[in-house]
């Protein structure tokens, strides 16, 4: 079976064709600047150059017909008809508390889908945009839905319920929803299995850092907490999300800047960015602080310092902790930022091999051999796991 999986954003369309027999990827490709000037299809037939196509993309619409015509190409699809692709996986960022796994799609889950729109506003609705477009596009194929949030729906009710009066919660939903679910599920049970353990016997930390970051509390194989909460704002430092402060810091820069420009200063001018003054890539402040820049080298220790706190918050949480993964952009990629966050764990029983912390991208166990706490890099594949949901769920 061959599955299309697609990640839609307000002017974005990435997708990945998997062959489910073996589970590889045949094809893969990102559409930019959908309903903007300069709008590009980039596509991957794998083992074969990218091949760039320009063309005005009003719309999500045209913009999926583009990617089924490039599935199809003689040269660089991995086609023949449309009548291979046996479902379609769609990435869904909010389920609100309506959807605690994937689900197939239908009418009813799109109504409840557009009930969650407010809770998640630039992203669900583009994620609906993708679901019409295929919808239109191959009206009998199967599409599920695997949503960031529903694997953070066993967290318990003291964990993701907020100290304000009930009403917020009880008529508009407020409370800790999380998100990179998919992320910290897929690593989460790919740690078990490194450890040759079922997951149920373990207490995992899920290090999700990128430019937006996130960790879990995973305990018997469940979410018991996770740092980011109502919305991806809170939780540790990102690259322009300012992670936890204090409330009164939010009305207190909106009384002076207004509602909408706060949300704006606190999701995209804050963080890495807002701090170093420099950049909201890792990349960019490291080499501003190997350079002496004290705003970088803050900035920095910001991020690392935050994640830490997490970790041992988390390890109070679940009475214990038995391994610590890193994974996303960050995570998988930065030595340095694994290295800062690490040094001084070794009261939970954590003992680094530092001589196995200099690498990028690779799946490995940087804790030493009789360190009581494994520390492990682990790559995510979130569009695996939901091609794996979509098999599963589709028919």
């Amino acid at each position: 079976m061959k599955i299309l999986v697609i990640n839609c954003g307000s002017s974005s369309l990435k997708y990945q064709v998997f062959d489910m027999d073996n589970e590889s990827v045949l094809a893969k490709g990102l559409v930019e600047r959908i309903g903007i000037d300069g709008s590009r299809l980039k596509h991957t037939k794998i083992g074969m150059d990218a091949v760039v196509t320009e063309a005005a993309i009003p719309d999500h619409k045209v913009a999926v017909d583009l990617v089924l015509k490039s599935l199809l190409d003689a040269k660089v699809g991995v086609l023949k008809s449309l009548d291979e692709l046996g479902a379609v996986g769609h990435r869904v960022v909010h389920g609100g508390e309506e959807f605690a796994s994937s689900v197939k799609i239908t009418p009813a889950v799109m109504n409840a889908l557009k009930r969650c729109a407010p809770l998640a506003p630039l992203h669900n609705p583009a994620n609906i945009i993708g679901i019409e477009a295929i919808t239109a596009a191959l009206p009998s194929v199967p599409q599920v839905g695997v949503f960031d949030t529903a694997f953070h729906q066993t967290m318990p009710d003291y964990a993701f319920r907020y100290a304000v009066p009930e009403r917020y919660y009880k008529e508009d939903h407020v409370r800790r929803y999380g998100f990179h679910g998919t992320s910290h599920r897929f690593v989460s049970a790919r740690c078990a299995e490194i450890l040759g353990r079922p997951i149920e016997e373990l207490k995992i930390i899920t290090c999700h850092l990128g430019n937006g970051s996130s960790l879990a509390a995973v305990a018997h194989g469940k979410v018991v907490d996770t740092s980011m909460g109502f919305t991806p704002l809170p939780g540790v430092v990102m690259g322009t999300r300012c992670g936890d402060v204090d409330p009164s810091v939010v009305t207190f820069i909106a009384q002076r800047e207004g509602a909408e420009k706060t949300d704006t200063i606190l999701n995209k001018e804050s963080g890495l960015f807002g701090v170093s003054g420099v950049s909201a890539d890792l990349r960019d402040v490291e080499e501003g602080m190997n350079k002496g820049d004290a705003k970088c080298a803050l900035a920095y220790k910001m991020l690392t310092y935050s994640v830490k706190k997490y970790i041992g918050a988390y390890a109070a949480a679940m009475g214990g902790v038995d391994a610590i993964v890193f994974t996303a952009g960050i995570g998988e990629n930065s030595a340095t930022t694994r290295q800062m966050v690490t040094e001084g764990l070794e009261f939970l029983g954590v003992k680094m091999d530092y001589s196995k912390n200099n690498f990028r991208g690779e799946e490995r166990v940087i804790s030493a051999p009789d360190s009581k706490v494994k520390v492990i890099v682990i790559p995510t594949n979130e569009e695996l796991v939901i091609a794996r949901d979509t098999k599963k769920m589709a028919f």
